[in-house]
């Protein structure tokens, strides 16, 4: 059952990682060039729990260095030990509680919030719902519309009872119980997918080939996470689809193509050049629009917000979704800062559009 505590384990937030902020002497940093007097502060939260933690910290780091201009923007690190500003790579506690880090004897407090936290606990909506909780203004989708997006077989799931394609699949929540390699093969044939339900998209994940492999696999994805899923196998052209909302409306960003040298799109296909991104997509613009159609529905249906991207399997010209991702990968190896690029527009627009109305 899917579990969504958000009162009880936000409250533990609250208490838990709320920190004293102290100054620094001004010999270690240089703060000439901030001024924040004039300017909203915005936190970019970052880091998390999840083996995604540098990854989400590289995603900050792009992000701020292309924020509009007329923002401050401070990176904002979200550790087990607590929660630190990061100032010129000198880390200050910062207060939860207040949304505020000292520096300079001076209280410098967040006036709105994007959490960039790949995996727990930010993409899955714990840190929106303690955003909420403490009335600070965001800009992300919701603590329930993370929640569910973040969890493959329920979002799949839950796409699949309004019409969406997606593929066959077995939910397993019990690592100490796990179906005979037969059974699993009987049902979805060879390849299948094993993933981590309630984890990222670049750890865990295996593609199995052979029989005797089921197992293992499946061990390996329970290290990530409390649930498993597995997946027949979709054999075509793997492509993704951001989506956003502007004043204008919704706009869905060029397909990006994804070709890779390794048995399928995993980290090291992401983050080690092991792959090729090929933005637009090469794909007839028949279907493209397809896709950018089912994207935005989906968009809609799960009620996101900011930035999303949908991930999706071209089976003989018929999209299936793969997953929905609410927090992208937004550094510079990234897909969707290449989206964006192909559209004309700078990064800065981008954030533009999205501040002027998700703020």
């Amino acid at each position: 059952m899917l579990q969504f505590s958000t009162l009880v384990l936000h409250i533990l937030f609250a208490h838990n990682f709320s920190i004293t902020a102290y100054s620094i002497n001004n010999r270690f940093l240089n703060f000439e060039s901030l001024n924040t007097q004039e300017m909203k502060n915005v936190a970019i939260i970052c880091g998390g729990f999840s083996s995604e933690f540098d990854i989400s910290v590289k995603s900050a780091e792009n992000i701020q260095a292309n924020f509009p201009d007329d923002f401050a923007a401070y990176i904002i690190l979200f550790k087990k030990e607590g929660w630190f500003a990061k100032i010129n790579e000198i880390e200050i506690p910062f207060d939860s509680r207040d949304m505020a880090f000292v520096l300079k004897g001076e209280t410098v407090k967040m006036d709105l919030a994007i959490v960039y936290i790949h995996g727990d606990p930010g993409e899955n909506g714990k840190v929106q719902a303690y955003l909420e909780m403490i009335d600070m203004s965001y800009v992300n989708s919701g603590p329930l519309a993370s929640q569910l997006s973040f969890d493959k077989w329920y979002c799949n799931q839950f796409l699949k009872g309004f019409g969406f394609n997606v593929a066959d699949s077995i939910y397993w929540t019990n690592a100490n119980d796990i179906p005979t390699n037969k059974a699993i093969i009987d049902q979805l044939g060879l390849p299948v997918f094993v993933k981590p339900c309630d984890s990222g998209s670049s750890y865990g994940i295996s593609k199995v080939n052979k029989e005797e492999d089921v197992q293992v696999a499946i061990k390996e994805a329970f290290k990530e996470g409390g649930t498993v899923i597995i997946e027949g196998f979709l054999d075509g052209t793997e492509v993704t689809c951001g989506v956003y909302r502007s004043k204008e409306g919704l706009i869905a960003l060029p397909l990006t193509e994804i070709v890779t040298e390794n048995d399928f799109f995993d980290f090291e296909a992401k983050y080690k050049g092991l792959s090729e991104e090929i933005t637009p997509a090469r794909v007839s613009e028949q279907l493209t629009k397809e896709v950018q159609i089912i994207s935005k529905n989906v968009y809609q249906l799960l009620n996101l917000r900011s930035i999303a991207r949908i991930d999706f399997m071209l089976v003989n010209g018929k999209p299936f979704i793969i997953e929905v991702n609410t927090t992208p990968g937004f550094s510079k190896e990234s897909i969707v800062p290449k989206m964006i690029e192909a559209t004309g527009k700078s990064m800065k627009e981008f954030w533009s559009e999205i501040l002027e109305k998700e703020a």
